[in-house]
């Protein structure tokens, strides 16, 4: 597998996840209960997908990271995960955050979530929980669709950052409001365009967090 080179909106994300991840790596985690039920529906989250996606055996976790989520992942015994990440600095970090059993059942490489340096219909399902929901632009998230549109044979699992029901004009940690995050039936026409068909969704805190996950299956 030959690295694609990250676009300049990934090396930028990149740099930012890093410093974020150097100021917390020492810590433990989760901290306080807010983070010990925030970690803990982000799994359940995560673990529902995956049963809804029907438990893919082989699946690719696009812009991993530390590899937040392989714990989760790898508790069904017979999946094999691999896992990409624009940055390389990360992908050498994330194996003193899991143990050997579990790194035994990753294969990571440095490649672009735009050009993933793999062949068309490669995995079973392609996960990508951290970069899809920080993309505000209709034409980059097309662009990212499509190329999960061709290297997964089935489905796709995605973190959407979209507008909650009670919106607030509060903005996040890079300063960014309500006003500039997609609205479901933005989302929902964007996934379908890119020739998906929708299975599921789950909301972080139905009717107010902004966070949504959804689980997509090529239309045939």
């Amino acid at each position: 597998m030959s690295p694609q080179p990250p676009s300049a909106f990934e090396l930028e994300f990149a740099r930012r996840y890093d410093q974020e991840h150097a100021r917390v790596c020492m810590q433990p985690r989760p901290r306080g209960l807010a983070g010990r039920l925030g970690f803990w529906r982000d799994e359940q989250l995560v673990r529902n997908a995956l049963k809804v996606a029907g438990e893919p055996g082989l699946i690719l976790d696009v812009a991993c990271g530390a590899g937040r989520f392989w714990p989760v992942l790898a508790e069904h015994a017979n999946r094999v995960i691999l896992a990409s990440d624009p940055s390389q600095d990360m992908l050498d970090h994330a194996p003193i955050h899991h143990p050997q059993e579990l790194l035994k059942r990753v294969k990571t490489f440095q490649s672009s979530a735009f050009a993933i340096g793999l062949s068309a219909n490669a995995v079973d399902c392609i996960f990508c929980m951290q970069l899809f929901q920080h993309i505000a632009c209709a034409e980059h998230r097309s662009a990212m669709l499509g190329e999960f549109h061709r290297v997964s044979r089935d489905t796709v699992i995605v973190a959407v950052r979209v507008e909650a029901h009670f919106k607030r004009r509060q903005p996040d940690a890079q300063g960014t409001h309500a006003r500039h995050l997609a609205s479901k039936a933005e989302v929902e026409a964007e996934f379908r365009q890119a020739g998906f068909r929708l299975l599921s969704h789950q909301d972080f805190l139905p009717g107010c967090a902004q966070m949504r996950v959804y689980v997509l299956r090529k239309a045939r």
